[in-house]
C-alpha cells in the first residue's frame, strides 16, 4: 500500500507505506507516522495527497465492502491492484446514486 501525491488531474509520485494493519492479508492500513511525513513533505512541494494505492492479492481490482466501510466522501483517489490489473476509483458520499457499494465511482487513468 502507499499514498499518491499531486494534484488534482495528476498523480506526481507515489509513496510506498507499511501495511500496519492487524490482518494485512485481508485489509490495509497505511503505517500513520509514513502517512504524517507524506502530508507534510507534499505540502512542503507545493502539492498534497490525493489519494492512496492497496493491493487485493486475492480478489479483483475494485474496491471491497470493507473499502466502502472505511472511505470517506472526499474525492480522493483510490487505486486497487490485482491479477495484473490496476483500476482507479473516486470516493463519494455515502449512497451516491451509480457508486459501488455507495461509496466509489470509476477513474479514469490516462498516462502520457
Amino acid at each position: 500500500c502507499g499514498l499518491l501525491i499531486g494534484e488534482p488531474g495528476r498523480i506526481a509520485a507515489a509513496v510506498p507505506a507499511p501495511n500496519v494493519a492487524a490482518h494485512p492479508e485481508r485489509a490495509f492500513e497505511i503505517d500513520p507516522a509514513t502517512l504524517l511525513r507524506t502530508h507534510r513533505e507534499a505540502r512542503g512541494s507545493g502539492l498534497k495527497v490525493i489519494g492512496h494505492y492497496h493491493s487485493h492479492p486475492d480478489g479483483v481490482a475494485a474496491p471491497s465492502r470493507r473499502d466502502a466501510a472505511r472511505a470517506i466522501e472526499d474525492g480522493q483517489l483510490w487505486l486497487i491492484i490485482a491479477g495484473g490489473e490496476v483500476c482507479a476509483f473516486h470516493s463519494v458520499a455515502q449512497g451516491t446514486q451509480g457508486a459501488l457499494h455507495g461509496r466509489f465511482l470509476p477513474a479514469t487513468l490516462v498516462t502520457p
